[in-house]
């Protein structure tokens, strides 16, 4: 049956509302039965209506598919109810920094990633896949067959983006990291026991800064034997004294 344009609008704002991921262009046109043609004519027009009207939220196009977003004048108040609902999202300096090499080198191995930031990574690999920040992109055909990383469709959504095209410079990712995960509350500090952040140059210095002093020497140590002492002159009077004797 087909819709009216009230109606189809009506129906697209209701799936993409309900829609958990955002929703494709297929998976609409499919729901509400009408050609793609006529359900992006009508998602061109609600997205419009929706930024140019006094709400609170926004259709936004991301990940390959529409969602419903707050708009950026309303971000602070959202943060601040979603903060009082739950944890945020947060992640260490070195999981941030390692989340930008593998967006911006992706796909990217394991050992690859090590050999850019210089320090073992498994362990933030791990936390980003437990996150979904991440996901595996298969094995590389080198010796080994290292897996492969690449971002997530979760990564797109929380940082607000359509595709990786539009991923920012990495001078402008530091600050979009900060809004997505909840300014520099979302960045934890890094824990002493992580391993990464002290390197082999590092712990050689700290093994140097913290060494005990050199004791003073002992008494006990063999000591310089002083220079032999000159033959007593007394000693040079009886060999001139034994001399006279002889003579006489």
């Amino acid at each position: 049956m087909t819709m009216n344009p009230t109606e189809l609008k009506g129906a697209i704002e209701a799936i993409i509302y309900a829609a958990d991921e955002p929703a494709t262009l297929d998976q609409i046109a499919n729901a509400v039965g009408e050609e793609k043609t006529t359900v992006r004519a009508a998602l061109d027009e609600m997205i419009s209506v929706y930024a140019t009207e006094d709400r609170g939220v926004e259709i936004r196009g991301v990940a390959g598919g529409f969602k419903f977003y707050t708009k950026p004048q309303h971000h602070e108040v959202v943060r601040r109810f979603i903060k009082s609902l739950r944890p945020p999202l947060r992640l260490t300096m070195p999981a941030l920094e390692t989340l930008a090499v593998i967006a911006y080198r992706q796909p990217v191995t394991g050992p690859e990633i090590q050999e850019i930031r210089g320090v073992n990574v498994s362990g933030v690999i791990k936390t980003l896949l437990e996150k979904r920040l991440i996901v595996t992109a298969g094995r590389k055909a080198v010796m080994g067959r290292p897996i492969m990383y690449r971002s997530s469709k979760e990564f797109l959504m929380r940082f607000g983006l359509s595709d990786l095209d539009e991923l920012p410079s990495l001078k402008e990712f530091e600050q979009l990291a900060r809004a997505a995960l909840g300014a520099d509350e979302g960045i934890a500090p890094i824990e002493p026991e992580q391993s990464e952040s002290l390197n082999g140059a590092d712990a050689v210095a700290s093994v140097t800064i913290e060494a005990e002093p050199a004791p003073e020497p002992s008494s006990l140590e063999p000591q310089e034997s002083p220079e032999p002492a000159q033959p007593a002159e007394p000693e040079a009077e009886h060999t001139e004294h034994r001399k006279a004797e002889s003579a006489s």
